[in-house]
């Protein structure tokens, strides 16, 4: 199974795409904003990231960006999760390297299935 981290602000997601993942056997790392991951990813990486686009101090794009510019942590997959689904949006993820797009709210089966696609 995968260690997944996930990053967002809402205590309500992030215990919800907690038990989701731990159901499934993964195991889950919780950080509530891009700071918060970036200390707790560096003693052990994960196999794949979520992360929240509006985040206070240091937000979804900022924080996926700083980690696709680290040879250590740029092959991790980034899943941004947002409410954002423009054109816009999209492009902006694009932009800092995110490796895909999932709209909250999310489901148990669409988050189960995006770790299984970035990680067989």
């Amino acid at each position: 199974m995968a260690t997944v981290l996930v990053i967002d602000d809402s205590n309500t997601i992030r215990r919800s795409a907690e038990l989701f993942l731990t159901s499934a056997g993964h195991q889950v790392i919780l950080a509530t904003d891009g700071f918060d991951a970036l200390t707790k990813i560096v003693g052990n990486p994960p196999d794949v990231i979520f992360i929240d686009v509006m985040m206070p101090r240091l937000d979804g794009y900022q924080t996926c960006a700083l980690l696709k510019k680290n040879d250590r942590f740029r092959h991790i997959p980034v899943i941004m999760l947002t409410s954002k689904d423009g054109v816009f949006d999209r492009a902006r993820g694009a932009l800092v390297g995110c490796d895909e797009y999932l709209t909250k709210p999310f489901t148990k089966s669409e988050l189960l299935a995006a770790v299984a696609r970035h990680t067989t």
